[in-house]
């Protein structure tokens, strides 16, 4: 039985690197996808630099689920520009 021991313990070393080298992946794409996020808040100048539609009320310039990238100004607003709202949730006892 001396083979197929040694063949047994390669075989779970190998599970246990693939298992390894797996959630170091997963870790490295975490990571990439903060970097990338607190680049774009620093870029843009505001904590969120990407925003979904979640209403049809902004229809027939954008529709349901489209992706909008923020971009923060100093400048006063000016007609024709896209107002973002960023409301506080409240916990009422």
């Amino acid at each position: 039985m001396g083979w197929i021991g040694e063949t047994i313990d390669s075989i779970k070393s190998l599970q246990i690197r693939h298992v390894l080298s797996q959630a170091v992946s997963l870790g490295m794409i975490v990571t990439s996808a903060l970097i990338i996020w607190k680049g774009l808040m620093c870029i843009t100048g505001s904590e969120s630099p990407v925003v979904v539609v979640l209403s049809g009320s902004m229809e027939p310039g954008f529709k349901r689920g489209d992706i909008l990238f923020l971009h923060m100004s100093k400048d006063p607003i000016r007609v024709g520009e896209i107002v973002v709202f960023n409301v506080d949730v409240c916990a009422y006892s």
